[in-house]
C-alpha cells in the first residue's frame, strides 16, 4: 500500500485521522473565513433563543461552506457546528470536527472588531486532537495539535511565566448578556489582588489569549465544545494549566498559567463551592 491508497482522512498507520492534513485543510478554512467575516456585512441579523442570541447570515455562510468543504475532505468524519447542529459520522468509532463560523457575534453585528473563527478535531470519546482559532482583525492564527504544542502565526507559544495574579490580566464572558453563578464573586476576589479582568467577546479568542501569555487566567461559565475545545487544547497544549483538567459540557472551565494555578485554583474552588 502507498499513500494513494489511503482513504482521503487516514493517517499512514490507518489508526487515526491524518492531522497533518487536517491542520492544512483547518488553516485554508480560517483564512477563507477570515476574509469573510472582514468584509463588511450589511446584512440580516436575527435572533435565536433571546435578544442577545443573534445570527447573520455570515454566520451561516462560512459554516455551510466549512461543511461543504470537510465533507468533501474527510467523509467519515462527523461535523458539530454553532449553527446548523450535529451531522453524525457513518461510524461511532469516527472523529468528529467542531466549528463556530462567527464566535463573537455580538461584536461582529455591532462593528466591534473581536470575534473569531473556531475549528478543531475531537477523537470519538472527545479528545480533542486538533485546535485552530482565527483572529481575522489581527492576521493572527492560533493552532495546535495534541501533543505538539500550541502555535501562533507558525512560531511556538507558552502561557506567561507569572507566578502571581496581582498586576496581570484575566478575561471571561458572560453567559450571553448575564453573569454566570458565582462569577461577581470571583470578579472581586481578582479585584482585591489587582488583576485587571477584560470581557472581550469571544469565548475562543479570549480562552487563546492565555496560549500566547497575553491573559495570565481566563475562565468561561459554560463549556461548549465548538467554541471552547479548540482554544482549550491551544492553551493546554501552550502549557496551561486546565481546571477541570477535562472540561464538561455546560460546567464552568479555568485556564491558567502554571506560575498562578495553584492560586486561581483556590479562588475557583472557593468561589464554586460558594463560600466567598
Amino acid at each position: 500500500m502507498n499513500d494513494r491508497d489511503l482513504q482521503p482522512d487516514q493517517d499512514r498507520n490507518g489508526d487515526g485521522p491524518d492531522l497533518d492534513r487536517a491542520l492544512a485543510v483547518a488553516t485554508d478554512l480560517a483564512a477563507w473565513a477570515s476574509e469573510a467575516i472582514r468584509r463588511p456585512h450589511g446584512g440580516e441579523v436575527r435572533e435565536k433563543a433571546s435578544p442577545a442570541d443573534i445570527v447573520t447570515q455570515t454566520d451561516e455562510t462560512i459554516e455551510a461552506h466549512v461543511r461543504s468543504v470537510l465533507r468533501a475532505a474527510f467523509p467519515s468524519h462527523g461535523i458539530e457546528g454553532e449553527e446548523y447542529g450535529t451531522d453524525e459520522p457513518p461510524s461511532p468509532n469516527a472523529p468528529y470536527w467542531v466549528v463556530d463560523p462567527v464566535d463573537g457575534t455580538t461584536n461582529y453585528a455591532h462593528g466591534i472588531g473581536w470575534c473569531s473563527f473556531s475549528l478543531g478535531l475531537a477523537a470519538p470519546d472527545g479528545t480533542p486532537l486538533l485546535g485552530l482559532v482565527a483572529d481575522p482583525w489581527r492576521g493572527e492564527t492560533f493552532t495546535a495539535i495534541r501533543g505538539r504544542g500550541a502555535h501562533l502565526n507558525g512560531t511556538p507559544v507558552r502561557a506567561a511565566a507569572h507566578t502571581t495574579l496581582t498586576g496581570h490580566v484575566f478575561l471571561t464572558e458572560w453567559a450571553a448578556h448575564a453573569h454566570w453563578p458565582g462569577l461577581d464573586a470571583l470578579l472581586a476576589a481578582l479585584s482585591q489582588r489587582h488583576c485587571t479582568t477584560r470581557v472581550m467577546g469571544s469565548t475562543a479568542l479570549s480562552l487563546a489569549q492565555v496560549a500566547a501569555g497575553r491573559a495570565t487566567a481566563a475562565a468561561i461559565g459554560e463549556f461548549h465544545a465548538v467554541d471552547g475545545l479548540p482554544a482549550y487544547l491551544i492553551a493546554t497544549e501552550a502549557g496551561a494549566v486546565a481546571l477541570p483538567a477535562i472540561p464538561s459540557y455546560d460546567e464552568p472551565l479555568l485556564l491558567a498559567a502554571p506560575g498562578v494555578a495553584e492560586e486561581m485554583a483556590g479562588l475557583w474552588r472557593t468561589i464554586r463551592t460558594g463560600e466567598a
